[in-house]
This record gives C-alpha cells, structure tokens and sequence, in this order.
C-alpha cells in the first residue's frame, strides 16, 4: 500500500499537471466583478492530442483512442468568442475495464434509498453511478455548495464588520449587526469555539474611545439594537423545532454572539431562542446603566466603532469542518444581500445558484431554501456536488478553503466524532476529506477520497428515507463502509 506522504506527493504532482494541462471540458477562463469575484484566472498552455475516440453508451465502457498528431499551441488568453468562465469538466464513460465492485456495501439496507456518484479526478471519468442526476435533500453536503458561493462572491479575505454609531437621541448609541455571527462576549484573548473572532469587550473600549473623540461628554445612557440587515425571516417552517435546545442553531440574525451558544467554549452548547436580546445583555455590561432597545441606526450615522469578522477563508473552514449551521446561514444571507436579490431565505433560490455559475456547472437543477441543508427543501443532485468537489480537489480560484475546511475520516472534525470510520472503515482514515450531513431523512457525505492506488476520486452519497442513529447499527457506519469500499478499489471503481 502507498504511504501517507507518497500519496500526498502524487496528488500535488498530479495537481500541478492538471493545472498544466487542459482537461476535458474546460476552457482558459478569465474573471472580472460581480458574482465571479474570488475566483482567480487561471490560463492553461500545453499540447493538444487529436484523436479518433470510439465511446459506447453507459458508464463503466470502454474508450479506444488513434491517430495522433502533431501538438498545437493553447492560446493563454480566450478569443473574444469563447464564454469567459470556469467550465467546469464534463462527465464522461469510464475509459478501462473495472473489476473492483461495491455491489454488497451499496446495497447494505440501512443506506435506505441510496444516491451517489464517483469521479475520477484526474480524468473526469463517471466510476460509479446510481442515481446521480437526481437531484434531493443534501443534509449539510449543502454547505459545500454555499462556502462555494461565498468565497466566489467576496473572496476567501473579505470579513464582515460589526459596527456602533451614534444615535439620534443624546446619550444614545446603536450597535448595528454586520451578520458575524462569531463576534464572542468572552474576554479578549479567551479563545471561543470560532477562530480569530472579535470580543464585546473590544468593541466597547472602542465605542467609548470613539465617543469621546467625536465630542461627546454625556455618558451613554441607551443602546439601540439594530439587526435589520438579515430582516425579520430568521427560522425556516421545516427546521426541528428543538433545535436550539439540541445545540444545533437558533434564529437567523444579523446582531448575535458566540452563534448564541450558552457556552462560547462548546461546539455542542444548548442555543438560546432570543440572539439579539443575548448579545445586547452582554454589550450593555460594558455601558453601565444603560437601557437597551430594538431599532434601526439613522442614515448616515457617524460611526464610533467597529470590529471584523473572520475572513470568509476562515469562516468556511468552521462551516465545514464542525457543520456549523449558523456561520452557513450567515454566509448564505450576506451572499444574497451582495448579489442585491434580497435578505430573506427565498432570495436564496436565486442568490446561490448566481453565485455558482461562473464555476461552470449547470445549476438549473438546484434548489435552495436555506444555507445550512437542514431544509428537506433543499434538493441537489449528487452529480452537482461531485463536479464540483473535482474544482476544489483542483484548485480552482479560492475554492482550495473549501478543501482545507473538510472534515478528515478519523482525524478531523466531524470525522472525528461518534465512531466515524473505525472497524472495518478504519482502513479509509486520513484518506478521505469529505463533508458529513444528517437530518432526520437524510444521511450525506461528500468529498475527496486519496485511493489505496494513488488515484484520486471525488464523491457524493446520499442516503434516504428511514435512517438515523438510533437504527442498530447505524445508517452513519454504512455510509463510511460505502465510502471505505470507493477508498480500497480506487480507479478499478466497478459500477456494477
């Protein structure tokens, strides 16, 4: 078997080719503003090779290539008639015989009703196949597909800004939500469950330094709290209503702290039901004797202060590597509100996909009702997450925050949680990246799997229907087993 660090060897050699090379569907790309924004040129110069390609129908069917010829130069930059996009690679058959079949772990019935696809990421070449043009709920795999969009649209350096300015009334300020919901009521320098997040504490010592320097010799007597920029559409119909209680998210709001954990230090904290009210409490310690109230900042307010958010780099690699439903939502709403279609989750069935489609991949297939895949709305094919997990295993724009953002099987994240891949799927750990989901009718996992024999596969399934953790044993250990099996065959993948 290939070591760890030969495996890595081989992956960044083949990156570097591919990058040197055209691959099948894609053309030299170039970008300007608007939704393509964060997503870097890339121009491709090398050989082309013509050939006679004899292709017969299905997956898994063999492809017999002749008469080569002499190599023409790629031109670096597009012709004026070329369309100026990533064109992500199109699928195709399976170019040598696969004798390396999954059949028993794909038909394990605690995978219910089972979707998925395989790539091979050198290649483009459809492995494995059942059901992947389908498109149906995603659990949190949607959360790859909306870090996409966000670092498409404000690049993996943009943050986010949590302001004060002053109020219309003396004595008055207003704390104005900018969306981050990292910002953390801890003391500074005590670390939250996020990274390189910003503290209350700052921001007040800033605000009453700002006070001061504008002139003001009152003391604060009221703070306003403005939350207005993500409106009043905080909490999808479908969501679990115990959610909170559980520990998994609370109300969609642009002003709140700590993503309204009770304790900032524990991913898996209870969440309250009332954020703006939490992150007022704890601004207003900060302003004693101050009165708080709910509003919104008067138009051109002098700003006292302000503190930023995480990057967006590393706000998708909390979303992904603990699937945190918050910064997705979070992420998901500032896309929207960028892009001008709205700040509600209906204006993200046109946001998202907008953001997505200088990737090169057809989004007519998508539906999106949230950003975080805890909807049973959402609907998204298997093959559209698989395409575009091939970019990210490539290296394509920025999109490599959402590699390093991947959970990896028994060491990282939510691969590193509830038993993932031990027994038999132990074999798999540190070889598979991937993105996990569950909701109550819906198990996901979406990556990138190193091969034993050094190739490397991109992935999705989906498992539907009657799943859970409570079945015994759980629809979780058929999902790795699955994964595990696509890990052992590597580019023998059989789709029978």
């Amino acid at each position: 078997m290939t070591s760890d660090a030969s495996l890595r060897l081989t992956r960044a050699e083949r990156r570097e080719a591919r990058r040197a090379a055209p691959r099948h569907g894609r053309r030299p790309a170039a970008f300007g503003a608007g939704t393509a924004a964060g997503i870097a040129v890339r121009t491709m110069c090398a050989a082309l090779v013509a050939a006679v390609i004899t292709v017969s129908a299905g997956v898994g069917t063999t492809v017999v290539a002749t008469a080569a010829v002499a190599p023409t130069p790629v031109p670096t930059t597009p012709t004026p008639t070329e369309d100026p996009r990533i064109v992500a690679d199109e699928p195709v058959p399976a170019a040598a015989p696969r004798t390396c079949s999954v059949a028993a772990a794909a038909a394990d019935p605690r995978l219910a009703t089972l979707q998925a696809q395989v790539r091979n990421a050198d290649t483009g070449e459809i492995l494995f196949d059942r059901a992947g043009a389908v498109p149906n709920r995603t659990a949190s795999t949607l959360k790859v597909v909306t870090s996409a969009a966000a670092l498409a649209v404000f690049g993996a350096d943009h943050r986010f800004e949590t302001r004060v300015v002053a109020g219309a009334e003396p004595g008055t300020i207003v704390l104005v939500g900018g969306g981050d919901v990292t910002l953390s009521r801890l003391p500074s320098g005590q670390p939250s469950v996020y990274r390189d997040t910003a503290h209350l504490d700052d921001l007040a010592a800033r605000t009453l330094a700002g006070w001061t320097a504008a002139g003001h010799t009152e003391p604060v007597t009221r703070i306003m709290l403005d939350s207005s920029l993500f409106g009043d559409d905080s909490w999808r119909p479908d969501w679990n209503p115990n959610a909170p209680a559980e520990g998994y998210h609370t109300p969609v709001t642009a002003l709140q702290v700590d993503g309204d954990r009770e304790d900032p230090t524990k991913k898996g904290s209870f969440r309250g039901t009332d954020p703006i009210g939490r992150t007022g409490e704890a601004f207003a310690r900060y302003f004693p004797g101050a009165t708080l109230t709910t509003g919104v900042a008067p138009a051109g307010a002098d700003e006292l202060a302000s503190v930023p958010s995480p990057t967006v780099g590393s706000l998708v690699g909390d979303t992904l590597l603990h699937s945190d439903n918050m910064v997705a939502e979070m992420l998901a709403r500032l896309v929207s509100i960028e892009l001008g279609t709205g700040n509600t989750f209906a204006s993200l069935q046109e946001a998202i996909p907008t953001a997505l489609a200088d990737y090169g991949i057809p989004t007519d297939g998508l539906t999106i009702a949230d950003g975080s895949g805890l909807s049973t709305a959402n609907a998204v094919p298997p093959a559209y997450l698989t395409r575009l997990l091939g970019l990210v295993e490539d290296g394509v724009g920025e999109l490599e925050a959402v590699e390093a953002g991947l959970p990896v099987a028994g060491e990282t994240g939510t691969l590193d949680e509830d038993g993932r891949f031990t027994g038999d799927s132990a074999a798999a750990v540190g070889h598979i990246r991937a993105k996990t989901g569950y909701i109550r009718s819906a198990y996901a996992l979406s990556g990138i799997i190193d091969a034993a024999d050094g190739s490397t596969l991109v992935f999705t399934i989906f498992a539907l229907g009657t799943v859970g953790e409570n079945l015994p044993p759980s629809t979780m250990m058929g999902v790795d087993a699955l994964a595990t099996a696509f890990y052992r065959c590597g580019d023998t993948l059989s789709n029978r």
